[in-house]
């Protein structure tokens, strides 16, 4: 496995082996922990995870434990696996429910689960990975499942955020900020975190670590933003427009609004056609603001490269350093 696959980056630097070696162990166990008395929810669990995605989460959370660990023991190996495995279920969970909040009927270049099941049995599916990725983490000490449910809790924050400014011109760059804080970065902050206290670093090193997650995902959200306008739907997965069409405060549109009435009233539509998200895209790669977001992405990419010069040199803060450049320029 690559960091472009892994990691939607541009980069064709192989991670090293020890990290594609728990990467496939990950795989293996999201297999073992999708399994279900009831076939519909294996169903709609494996449709959503096994049309792949990025794996970035688990890959953060293994690139935090092997580069935090060197020159350390590896005794809580395992436990990075089911700590990333954890992590993917929480966002696979997530992505089921934001489908039906967003009406979204596609997902990883297939019809999204909604689509194919349903609102009501994709509600639930979503419910059920919740549910495996918090038994999982019943293995781990108090603090490692304070940090997963606190990252939870602020994503349903966020979500609820989000919801309050769709479709409202009202939004400020301060709301984006607040909303991706929560929806995005509390996740790979977590994960980061985590890592690096399973390898048993120092405590000053683990807030360094969450604070390398929480850039990531930063720079992460604020690229998606970015290809939700400018990306190809053959290598992104997804049509574009999304955020124009379902009213969601993408930073491009936020930086907009106040440029451009008619993106604003756009933006306010309940139901936009397709050829006004058309030209809404259009007037967005006009009006000016797609370099701001371009270069706000390189900013975190930057603040997170900070935090992995605290590491000991290793091919896995390498890796880690090649993760934070690609964020910032992921392809589509």
């Amino acid at each position: 496995m690559t960091l472009a696959h892994s990691a939607a980056s541009s980069s064709t630097a192989h991670l090293p082996a020890p990290v594609e070696d728990d990467l496939a162990r990950v795989e293996t166990r999201l297999a073992a922990e999708l399994a279900s008395r009831e076939e519909r929810l294996y169903a709609i669990a494996t449709h959503l995870v096994d049309a792949g995605g990025k794996r970035v989460r688990p890959t953060v959370v293994l690139l935090a434990f092997h580069a935090a660990a060197a020159g350390r023991s590896l005794g809580r190996r395992d436990d990075a696996v089911e700590a990333a495995v954890a992590l993917e279920l929480i966002h696979s969970a997530t992505l089921l429910h934001d489908d039906i909040i967003d009406g979204g009927e596609t997902r990883r270049g297939r019809p999204s689960a909604l689509a194919a099941f349903g609102v009501a049995d994709t509600l639930v599916a979503g419910d059920f990975l919740f549910s495996r990725a918090f038994a999982l983490c019943a293995r781990f000490e108090a603090e490692v499942i304070r940090w997963a449910a606190e990252a939870c809790i602020s994503l349903t924050e966020g979500e609820i955020m989000q919801a309050r400014f769709r479709h409202n011109p009202s939004v400020t760059l301060d709301d984006y900020n607040e909303i991706i804080e929560r929806k995005t970065a509390s996740l790979f902050a977590a994960g980061a975190r985590t890592g690096a206290h399973l390898a048993g670093a120092p405590a000053s090193l683990v807030e360094a670590m969450a604070s390398c997650g929480r850039q990531l995902g930063l720079a992460f959200q604020v690229s998606d933003d970015l290809l939700d306008v400018t990306g190809q739907p053959n290598l992104t997965g997804k049509p574009r427009g999304i955020d124009l069409r379902d009213g969601n405060p993408s930073l491009p549109v936020v930086l907009a609004l106040g440029r451009d009435d008619e993106l604003a009233r756009l933006f306010a539509a309940e139901q936009p056609s397709a050829a006004e998200v058309e030209g809404g895209l259009a007037r967005l790669r006009h009006v000016g603001v797609l370099r701001a977001v371009a270069e706000r992405a390189r900013v975190h990419s930057a603040a997170a490269l900070a935090e992995i010069c605290r590491l000991s040199p290793s091919p896995y803060r390498d890796a880690l350093i090649t993760l934070a450049q690609a964020l910032a320029d992921r392809p589509g």
